[in-house]
């Protein structure tokens, strides 16, 4: 029988067979491209290595260059990121790291020492269309951002309220300024970027918020449920609407020693926001009238766009229905640290895991400033504020202690104008720059190096010289290379040579390590002395046989 031929056929790889994995980053969305040094120099010697690489690959693709950028090479102290839309936008980006100036999409800096907090922000930066630049282009924030609205809907409808949280966010016909809606949507939004940055590998150390901010804050350190805090955020943000409307709300630039002295029945400290920065909230008449007497001392004064006098006496009057309707929650100890707004200070688990806690929280004033030097005094060097506008990043530097400021990095992760995507991506590199690791396989979606761009330039060495400084003499250990010490002012270190029997001295003289070599002098030439050559070898002689057991009588 004749042998039966065969062949194998590898079929053509599919596209998830493919050598080099297709990066999911998103269209349209600027591309964070890093680089790094050891100091000043060697970073923009480093970023003129990478401005050459692009202008020479004109069919450059920035995903692929940043995801390698990210994942290959070692993130230095001096830091440098240029968030880029576009090929050219990263060259002239680049420019600017070369000649040490920054511009729109560059950020450089040190890393910075310390602890990462995140602040969660309240009712007030809420702005209709908030997060719907993420909602398009990154699924983790469009996830957690419907899970959110869909327990809040399901809770405020079952409290009577029409409406739902996502479409009033996205522009609902401006029902984001009712309060019901202003705080629900706050708390989707923010627990939406926090998860985000979470993804991105953004791991948090401590966490605060002001006002319903602690909110967020609470869930995310793990005190609620997503379904608890959905409760607490609904009734909360119900019952303070149905409030009759009315009061004050007045921002004054003094310190609270200056406000407190002149309060009057009707009128509380809603917030204190800074060492000079204190809220007044309460009835109308007396509020403004504490405003009017401290303008005449001569601090600023502003009134506040507000439906009702929050954090004051006027909330009195929904508190007992709210304990009621969050009696039956589950608490649990938070997993990341918390600072309490109530008390400025990192809260205890037997505090915010209870009821009355979060109704105190209605009536009690927002020691922010005081939260915030806390958080300083738990190591945090970095501050990323998660929410639709930076409010608390202005107030945060006035907050730190004397000194500790212009050490640290406030982050907004959003801004009322502008792109989303692109703030959120400066955001992340800002946090790079300060030394905060960012996982860049999780951040471009790959986890494989594309192999057509891993031929990135390589370091610029700055090739510094460092001399050795010392007398010479070889007074150091010598064990370690393998010498035997012989300790003689001559015989620096022996040695036997393998395999001969025999030993070998070494040493070396100088006028360096021998300053009276310089009194031998014949001839214009410094020489060693005839004696020395004796000692010399009597000394090389005792040694050699010493090492093999001789010795004289």
């Amino acid at each position: 029988m004749a042998p039966t031929p065969r062949h194998l056929e590898q079929a053509a790889p599919t596209a998830t067979e493919s050598a080099d994995p297709a990066l999911s980053w998103p269209k349209g969305v600027p591309v964070p491209l890093v680089v790094s040094g050891r100091g000043a120099a060697a970073l923009a010697a480093q970023a003129q290595r990478l401005r050459t690489f692009v202008a020479d690959e004109p069919q450059l693709d920035l995903s692929e260059l940043g995801y390698a950028l990210g994942c290959g090479r070692a993130g230095l102290s001096d830091r440098g990121v240029v968030v880029a839309g576009g090929r050219e936008e990263l060259l002239v980006g680049l420019g600017g790291l070369v000649r040490g100036e920054g511009g729109v999409g560059v950020v450089s800096g040190s890393v910075v020492r310390g602890r990462l907090g995140v602040l969660f922000a309240g009712q007030g930066c809420q702005r209709v269309g908030m997060g719907r630049g993420l909602y398009e282009v990154f699924p983790v924030f469009r996830d957690a951002f419907d899970a959110v609205c869909e327990v809040l809907d399901r809770e405020l409808g079952a409290g009577g309220v029409v409406g739902s949280v996502r479409e009033v966010v996205f522009g609902g016909g401006g029902l984001l300024e009712r309060t019901v809606f202003a705080q629900a949507g706050l708390f989707a939004v923010e627990v939406g970027l926090f998860r985000l940055v979470e993804s991105w590998g953004v791991v948090v150390d401590v966490v605060g918020g002001h006002s319903v901010g602690e909110v967020t804050a609470a869930y995310v350190a793990g005190v609620l449920s997503l379904e608890d805090a959905a409760v607490l955020v609904a009734a909360r943000g119900r019952l303070m609407e149905a409030l009759p409307e009315g009061g004050a709300m007045v921002a004054v630039a003094a310190g609270e020693e200056v406000v407190r002295p002149l309060l009057v029945s009707a009128v509380d400290i809603a917030a204190v926001n800074g060492p000079e920065a204190v809220v007044l909230s309460g009835d109308e008449e007396p509020v403004l009238r504490v405003a009017r007497d401290l303008s005449d001392q001569g601090c600023r004064t502003r009134r506040l766009a507000v439906s009702h006098a929050f954090h004051s006496a006027r909330m009195e009057p929904m508190l007992e229905e709210f304990r009621e309707a969050i009696a039956d929650l589950s608490f649990s100890a938070p997993v990341i640290p918390l600072v309490s707004n109530v008390t400025g200070r990192l809260a205890d688990a037997e505090t915010v895991c209870s009821p009355e806690y979060w109704v105190e929280h209605v009536r009690s004033a927002v020691r922010f400033a005081d939260g915030v030097r806390a958080l300083a005094d738990y190591g945090v060097g970095t501050y990323l504020e998660l929410a639709p506008d930076a409010v608390l990043s202005a107030m945060v530097g006035d907050c730190l202690p004397e000194g500790s400021a212009a050490e640290s990095v406030v982050v907004p992760s959003l801004r009322r104008e502008g792109d989303e995507p692109r703030a959120l991506m400066t955001a992340i590199a800002q946090l790079h720059v300060a030394g905060v690791p960012i996982d860049f396989g999780a951040l471009f979606g790959a986890t494989v190096l594309p192999t057509h761009i891993s031929a990135l330039p390589t370091y610029a060495f700055q090739r510094e010289h460092y001399w050795l400084v010392g007398d010479g003499r070889g007074a150091g250990d010598v064990a370690s290379a393998g010498l035997a010490g012989v300790e003689h002012p001559f015989l620096g270190a022996m040695t036997e040579v393998p395999g001969s029997g025999e030993v070998l001295f070494s040493s070396r003289l100088s006028l360096g390590s021998h300053p009276w070599l310089a009194d031998h002098v014949a001839a214009g030439a410094v020489l060693l002395p005839g004696a020395a050559f004796v000692e010399l070898v009597v000394r090389s002689w005792t040694m050699r046989w010493a090492a093999v057991g001789w010795r004289s009588w």
